[in-house]
């Protein structure tokens, strides 16, 4: 008997391709969800199955205790298509995971122990990720700290009062993705990098959901120009295959032992990896996600009846004046089209990165007709 497993719709996905699924009776759906951000190139692309298949026929796994050259190649790979050439790269399986670790090596590195996150945050379901994670629902008693102080987001006054030198982090969503697709300013991004240069504290960006190519720029807080110290990734880092890693800027000194993991930059994550980083340079799906996103929101507000329209590239939340339950359940019913939610009142795109124009105008033709009813 599985616990805690209520899945929403009773649908099985059995079969997907690019950008759609189809379910145990053959029906086809447009995928415009990608299981929480995590599909980036598209379902079963071709090259993708080649490489796990080789893969597999080769070797899937073995300790971190001997070189595995594929983890070398793969940080190659991501530094010089993100632009972060002289970053180290830890591999590990999650966004939680990733963040965990992110938090760990600021502490190492200045000794601190008090954090800053935002409201609305989202960074994860373990121990230290959750604590950091401004979300009551998942939040147990046990997982309160004291050390960790919630900020109002993309309030800049609030972050220069609230970051002092006694500040070990600061955790942030370039775009908060289970909060509400809020996307975070060039302005307050900028403030602060400044006062975490200030006061010693590390900047850590969380590029979990918002990273990758998503956003139209490969990390989204690349948009106002600052670098932070560490970038935590997943999701769509390997195309549905477990992976995630911290990008670790030059300031930070490795020692043996620091960091660990078993099943962290196994073969088959790193080839699965490396196979996202080839696909998404040769198809251009940063540009991609840009384009079709812009597509999308052009096309949203032409339709109206939404109270706030929010997202950069192919990461779009609509906040509507009522609950998007009917809506949601009327696009995937009616016409088949997956979405997901943030809260009761927004809509939440999470396609993947090759979602192509004539797909993207399935999708608006819909919303245009179910708007209309429900509100």
């Amino acid at each position: 008997m599985l616990f805690n497993v209520y899945p929403l719709y009773d649908i099985e996905p059995v079969k997907a391709q690019g950008s759609y699924l189809w379910d145990t009776k053959g029906d086809r759906y447009l995928d415009l969800y990608g299981g929480h951000a995590v599909i980036s190139v598209g379902h079963t692309h071709p090259h993708y199955v080649a490489a796990l298949t080789d893969q597999l026929s080769k070797i899937s796994f073995y300790s971190n205790s001997v070189k595995v050259s594929m983890q070398e190649e793969l940080a190659t790979k991501l530094g010089a298509l993100s632009g972060y050439t002289d970053y180290a790269l830890f591999l590990c399986n999650s966004g939680a995971e990733a963040n965990e670790n992110a938090l760990k090596l600021a502490s190492f590195h200045n000794g601190r122990t008090k954090v800053v996150s935002f409201k609305k945050s989202f960074h994860g379901r373990t121990a230290g990720a959750v604590a950091v994670t401004d979300n009551p629902a998942i939040v147990a008693p046990i997982n309160y700290n004291e050390h960790v102080t919630f900020l109002p987001y993309n309030d800049v006054e609030a972050a220069q009062n609230g970051i002092t030198d006694e500040t070990c982090a600061v955790i942030v969503e370039g775009i908060q993705g289970v909060g509400g697709i809020n996307v975070a300013s060039d302005e307050f991004l900028q403030a602060l990098r400044r006062r975490c240069d200030e006061t010693g504290a590390i900047l850590i960006l969380d590029s979990v959901q918002c990273g990758y190519g998503r956003s139209g720029q490969f990390f989204s807080h690349q948009f106002s120009g600052i670098d932070p110290d560490l970038i935590t990734m997943a999701k769509g880092m390997g195309n549905g295959f477990p992976i995630g890693g911290v990008l670790i800027s030059p300031k930070f000194k490795a020692t043996y032992g620091m960091l660990g993991t078993t099943f962290g930059g196994n073969h088959l994550a790193c080839r699965a990896a490396i196979a996202v980083l080839d696909i998404m340079k040769e198809e251009s799906l940063i540009d991609n996600a840009a384009k079709v996103g812009e597509h999308l929101m052009k096309g949203i507000e032409q339709i109206g009846g939404y109270k706030e329209l929010r997202g950069r590239g192919l990461m779009i939340g609509i906040e509507y004046d009522f609950p998007v339950e009917t809506l949601r359940n009327s696009l995937l019913f009616d016409h088949h089209i997956f979405t997901g939610v943030a809260g009761k009142h927004t809509l939440r795109l999470l396609p993947s990165l090759a979602l192509r124009i004539e797909e993207a105008d399935v999708f608006l033709e819909a919303l245009s007709k179910e708007v209309k009813v429900v509100s």
